[in-house]
């Protein structure tokens, strides 16, 4: 299986996280993923708040990079897994923080941990990279998913 990989520089400015939804969405859609599909929503948000992180806490580039299968001669895009990258300059570890109710910031790595089937990070070279994973079963946020009793209903 062929994977298309693609990256983006990103700038030092948090009007920059607009930038990489959209490019993202672009190269999602260019490759046959529907950008409504809940799976490329999450994608889109994830890469927000990693983007948003990288560039917020440490005021330095960032280089964004979207892994994704594709299948066949049409190269459309396949739904087996796809991995989403954010190196910065810094080595300081992503820290989960438990924002309260009223807290406007602070549920970033909570939301990737709770839409990705996988995420971590790596130190590399002067820096570190963040990283997530999401498998072929996505069917969006928890919140989308009908609840439990619902699917054991006779």
């Amino acid at each position: 299986m062929q994977v298309l990989q693609v990256q983006l520089a990103v700038q030092a400015d948090p009007a920059e996280v607009g930038r990489a939804r959209r490019w993202v969405r672009t190269r999602l859609q260019g490759h046959g993923l529907d950008p409504e599909a809940p799976i490329a929503e999450t994608l889109i948000l994830v890469v927000s708040e990693l983007v948003t992180n990288a560039v917020v806490h440490t005021g330095s580039p960032a280089v964004l990079r979207l892994s994704v299968p594709v299948c066949g001669a049409s190269a459309t895009v396949g739904f087996d897994l796809v991995r989403v990258e954010v190196a910065d300059a810094s080595q300081d570890a992503p820290a989960p923080r438990h924002a309260n109710g009223e807290a406007t910031n602070g549920r970033g790595l909570e939301l990737v941990e709770l839409l990705c089937d996988r995420w971590g990070w790596y130190p590399e070279g002067s820096g570190k990279r963040v990283w997530c994973e999401i498998g072929a079963g996505h069917e969006g946020a928890p919140a989308e998913q009908e609840p439990a009793a619902s699917a054991y209903a006779g």
